[in-house]
């Protein structure tokens, strides 16, 4: 059985039963000294195409790491932080702008708390924006509340829920979920105010505050593209402290949507937890992007303020 073994692979080549005949010892010595070749040929070969595609693999990885650039989580969602506060240079965004004393930001930084607003409370108002959205939502992934302008995602466009729903709104919401969303907001004003060594009397709300709600559906308006990079102070002029209020667990609520600071060759990422409040200058020194939702539903509000009083907006009321 072994002779057949080793005499099978040189069939073709030795023209079959007439090999033996014609030399068959001579024969069987050329095919001695070419088989321990073809293994290490084999193995050889094996071993390029391995080092090729563990080559291939860590050049896609080196270049997704450069995409995504998230190398530090500066707050896991499994910890809850008291304080924490990072202070960065400021950029030039707000010399553009006119400067108020005691308010325009002479600090930059961000920061991240899990103790200004519980989880209970996030609840509560995750089920106001949860009310609100039921009324409307987007075709794509990412829809939007705004309870100060009435402005509802509906399909691809924009309704103003006070005017299109009318009397309806008055069965979706109550004066104590305005009330909660004041108090809510004065908190985290506050807060902002304490870490920037601001007069929180000198910020005021401004527009666009707003409810998001995300998913994985596939983006069908430029409206549902929410992971671009992006300075707020820059599409908005009038911000100059922007701040998140998360309302459902990263990992347990949905996967992806962690919130990305882009910052130069070592970026920091926020996770999202029920009652996290992260907020931040809103210059160019605070680049951000939102990573895209994979499964399951985000649900944060952006909570945004300026020191401009032009461009102040007030707290919403119950029509």
């Amino acid at each position: 059985m072994a002779a057949q073994r080793r005499a099978a692979p040189s069939g073709p080549e030795g023209g079959g039963e007439t090999g033996p005949e014609r030399g068959g010892r001579r024969h069987g010595s050329a095919k001695k000294s070419r088989g321990p070749r073809e293994p290490r040929r084999r193995w050889l070969k094996a071993a390029i195409l391995l080092c090729a595609a563990a080559l291939g693999a860590l050049l896609g990885w080196s270049r997704l790491s450069a995409e995504d650039g998230v190398s530090e989580v500066l707050a896991p969602h499994g910890e809850s932080l008291r304080d924490k506060f990072i202070e960065i240079p400021c950029s030039e965004d707000y010399d553009s702008h006119k400067r108020f004393e005691g308010c325009t930001p002479r600090k930059c930084g961000r920061g991240v708390t899990d103790a200004v607003i519980t989880r209970e409370e996030a609840e509560r108002i995750r089920r106001i924006a949860e009310r609100g959205l039921s009324l409307g939502g987007s075709d794509g992934g990412a829809s939007i509340l705004d309870l100060h302008s009435g402005a509802l995602s509906l399909g691809k466009h924009f309704v103003n829920l006070y005017r299109y729903f009318g009397d309806k709104v008055q069965d979706i919401f109550t004066e104590k979920d305005f009330a909660l969303y004041r108090d809510v907001r004065k908190r985290i004003q506050q807060r902002i105010a304490q870490a920037f060594g601001v007069d929180s009397a000198s910020m005021y709300l401004t527009k666009p505050t707003f409810f998001s709600r995300i998913n994985s559906t596939e983006a069908k308006t430029t409206h549902d593209e929410y992971w671009h990079p992006h300075v707020d102070k820059v599409t908005y002029g009038s911000f100059d402290y922007t701040s998140l209020l998360y309302l459902s667990d990263y990992t347990e609520d949905f996967g992806g949507g962690r919130f990305v600071f882009m910052d130069a060759g070592s970026n920091k990422t926020i996770e999202p937890r029920a009652g996290r409040v992260s907020f931040f200058t809103s210059g160019s020194e605070n680049l951000h992007r939102v990573e895209k939702v994979h499964w399951g539903t985000r649900y944060a509000i952006t909570i945004s303020f300026t020191c401009n009083p032009d461009h102040g907006i007030g707290d919403p009321v119950l029509m």
